[in-house]
């Protein structure tokens, strides 16, 4: 690889940060929203950045409401969609729809809560997002201000080999 494919996948990588933080900002008042994490690593074929789910979950917070569902730990609710299609959340804002089933905002059906080892229910409790909208920004400033360097690095290549060859071009 040279200078510029590495600034290239440098750039790239930035996007992806960029891209990373913005959603989990968007989400940030999404109940039971868990946020993505940008890892980085150096390759062969350049910078890449690996989307990987954080290990933290958000904080409860009591609404009162007893279709309410929190998951204590590890764990999902299954719902299904009026198509059929099942999803796992850990969104558990859930009211009594009219056939007396659980049913999120969206119309999903609750289907069942699977709970990692030592995971609980708690009733009449949402998880907030574990988003840490300061530390978002200040992500999304960092992967502008990589992105920009790249950019800068490619530009000074780009000009460095021109000016090779206009000399090249002048000594012939």
């Amino acid at each position: 690889m040279d200078g510029i494919d590495w600034a290239g996948s440098a750039m790239v990588a930035a996007r992806t940060r960029l891209e990373i933080a913005a959603d989990n900002l968007a989400n940030a008042s999404s109940d039971g929203f868990c946020a993505s994490v940008a890892r980085g690593a150096l390759t062969a074929g350049g910078v890449t950045i690996a989307r990987i789910r954080a290990a933290t979950h958000g904080a409860l917070a009591h609404t009162g409401r007893d279709t309410d569902r929190a998951i204590v730990g590890d764990g999902t609710f299954r719902v299904r969609d009026a198509h059929g299609k099942v999803t796992q959340t850990r969104s558990g804002a859930f009211t009594l729809g009219a056939d007396g089933r659980l049913r999120d905002d969206a119309g999903r059906v609750l289907l069942e809560t699977r709970l990692g080892r030592g995971a609980r229910v708690v009733h009449g409790f949402l998880e907030s997002a574990n988003v840490d909208a300061v530390g978002q920004m200040v992500a999304m400033l960092a992967a502008e201000r990589g992105f920009e360097s790249a950019e800068k690095a490619v530009a000074a290549i780009d000009a460095t080999r021109q000016k090779a060859a206009n000399d090249v071009a002048k000594v012939a």
